[in-house]
Order: C-alpha cells, then sequence, then structure tokens
C-alpha cells in the first residue's frame, strides 16, 4: 500500500512539473512579441507542419496585431491538399509574400539551415522535433528530437494555455501526429505523442482524417497501376517494376505500398524517371532485411539513397547512371542493378 502512494505520490510530482515545464515554455514564446507585431509563420509544407502552424497562430491570436503561414514548396500529395481544402487553412506561398512587411519570423517543424531560402532569413523562434542543427540562433528555441511530431509540442502548448483547440484545428493536430509518427510505428515516437494523441481523439472529426487518408491518387494516375500490373516482373519473392516516366515520385511510393501488400513479395522495388532524376522506392518487412542498406549498396554511388529497415528510397541522375549512350532504363535494368544485393 506504501509502495502504491508513494508511486501516485512520484507521478503527481512528474505531471506537475511536465506542467510547469510547458506553461514555461509558452511564457517564453509568448514573451517575445507585442501587441503590435505581425507575424510571419514559415513551414515547408506537410501535415505536421501544417497542423503546428495552425495551432500556433491560434496560440498567438488576441496577442499580436496579425498572423501569416508561409511555404515555399509547392503541395503536390493530394492528402496533404486534401487537409487543406477541408479544413479551409489559410496558408500562401512564400514568394508572394514580402518578408520585409512582418516584424517577428517563426520557423515550425524546420530548422534555418534546411532550405536554402530559410538560410537567408533571420527568426525569433525556432520550434521543431528533427535532430539539433548548428550554424543558427534564435531569441526562442524549442527543439525536441525525442518527440515523433512538433503537432504533440503545439497540443502541450494549447493545454498549457487552457485553449481546447476547435474540432478543425484537433482534425488537424491528430492527422499530423498519425503522419509523422507513422500511426505510432517509428522508433522516435514517445509516451508524450500518445497522450496528446488520446487527447486529440475526442476532439477530431476522424471521418475527416479518413478522406486525408485515403485520397491518394488523381483519376489521370490510374495508367500507372495498368503499367505496373503489366510491367512488373516477380522472381524469388522479389518484385521490380519500371513505371518510366510519371508526373510525382509520389506515385512511384503508392505502387510500392500496392505491391507490398500482395501476398508472397518479401522485397519490392519500384522505380521511374521524374526530370532528369531515376527514382527508386524500396519497401520490404524489415525482418532480416534492411531496405536502407539495400538503396544505399545498389544506388549510393550515383546519388542521395537510404531510409529506414523497411522503407527507402533512391534518388539518382540519369546521366550517372551506368548506360550506354541512347539506352533506356527498363525493368530488367533496375532487375541488373538490384539482384546481386539482394538478399
Amino acid at each position: 500500500m506504501q509502495k502504491r502512494l508513494e508511486k501516485i505520490a512520484d507521478n503527481n510530482i512528474t505531471r506537475s512539473a511536465s506542467k510547469n515545464s510547458a506553461i514555461a515554455r509558452l511564457n517564453g514564446l509568448w514573451a517575445l512579441f507585442e501587441r503590435n507585431d505581425t507575424v510571419l509563420i514559415i513551414i515547408n509544407a506537410d501535415p505536421d507542419a501544417i497542423a503546428s502552424a495552425m495551432a500556433l497562430k491560434r496560440l498567438l491570436s488576441y496577442r499580436v496585431q496579425g498572423v501569416t503561414i508561409g511555404y515555399p514548396n509547392e503541395i503536390r500529395r493530394l492528402n496533404n491538399l486534401t487537409m487543406v481544402e477541408r479544413l479551409k487553412i489559410p496558408i500562401e506561398r512564400l514568394h508572394t509574400l514580402s518578408t520585409k512587411d512582418y516584424t517577428k519570423k517563426i520557423l515550425l517543424d524546420s530548422q534555418p539551415n534546411h532550405l536554402a531560402c530559410f538560410e537567408k532569413m533571420t527568426f525569433n523562434a525556432v520550434i521543431d522535433h528533427h535532430p539539433v542543427t548548428t550554424g543558427w540562433d534564435a531569441a526562442f528555441i524549442d527543439i525536441r528530437p525525442e518527440y515523433g511530431a512538433v503537432s504533440s509540442i503545439m497540443v502541450e502548448y494549447l493545454r498549457a494555455a487552457g485553449i481546447k483547440p476547435s474540432v478543425s484545428l484537433a482534425t488537424a493536430l491528430f492527422y499530423g501526429i498519425k503522419v509523422d509518427t507513422q500511426n505510432f510505428q517509428k522508433q522516435n515516437m514517445q509516451v508524450a505523442d500518445g497522450i496528446c494523441f488520446r487527447y486529440l481523439f475526442n476532439i477530431a472529426n476522424l471521418n475527416l482524417v479518413r478522406k486525408f487518408e485515403l485520397t491518394e491518387l488523381r483519376r489521370s494516375e490510374l495508367r500507372y497501376f495498368r503499367t505496373a500490373l503489366n510491367e512488373v516482373k516477380a522472381s524469388n519473392h522479389r518484385a521490380y517494376v519500371h513505371l518510366g516516366k510519371v508526373g510525382t515520385p509520389d506515385i512511384l511510393v503508392i505502387i510500392a505500398d500496392f505491391f507490398n501488400r500482395v501476398e508472397g513479395f518479401d522485397w519490392v522495388i519500384v522505380s521511374g524517371i521524374h526530370g532528369e532524376k531515376l527514382v527508386v522506392i524500396f519497401r520490404c518487412d524489415g525482418y532480416r532485411k534492411n531496405a536502407g542498406k539495400l538503396a544505399k549498396a545498389t544506388f549510393g554511388r550515383f546519388g542521395p539513397a537510404g531510409g529506414h529497415r523497411e522503407a527507402a528510397r533512391a534518388e539518382s541522375p540519369l546521366k550517372n547512371l551506368p548506360l550506354r549512350e541512347n539506352q533506356e532504363f527498363t525493368t530488367k535494368t533496375l532487375i541488373r542493378l538490384v539482384t546481386l544485393h539482394v538478399k
């Protein structure tokens, strides 16, 4: 009984310390701003970053003159476009904004040396969950590599501020955590992510979240499935397919995940040409296999390659590939380059 009471007391102390820490961080963030500030939140747009920007905008409501969310990248994935459209999220392309018009700038879900356009700016605050980099500074920094998503950090800020998120905001944060933790399958997922996810579960619109997840394909992209089914070569529990030129590398991921659900395939390797690069997607079950190592072994000498045990990617400029003049890259070429390294 005594040990149980001691454990309860310890848990209460931990919760209290955690709450105090969240409040201290929130107050440190709020202290940066004055009522007449115009704030620019900058993100490299993906579900976690978009949701976090929405939450930060809510946290700064009534505390500053105005908040704008800007992003440099083109949003191509239908999942992400559907999220922005369904939730009516007000975000603007960074190149259409004059950064000089804003008195304060915040970088979310990234760090200043992540993109060249970020390196040219000075940020008042940086909030992120990726490994810490060097060569930059900000007045307020909250970087937690142990967290699976910045959305989890934002939920802690909201709760410390006593703000219950709207259904729209909760849905975005819920989806952001879900995507960045890969449904809690990533190794860096923490208890904090689970607590925030569970809190949002009772507020978010789960039907909308499912709509985001299921909206992956444009009708025009259905033809790639026909090509894949006609072109796939299966051998020794391995599936290989080269799709030729593709409008977006995302379709390679979708096709690879599709074949990865087919019984009997221990390895799935899907490639396609996007622009002047060959993009190769690797999938396996990760049990006594390592997709990241295979990607490096097969294409690492031609360009960036790597990933996790169960999923990896390689991108190789076409000019770097060992092809004869005017030789086309085909599924047979893919098999030849990969097969010696597959175990």
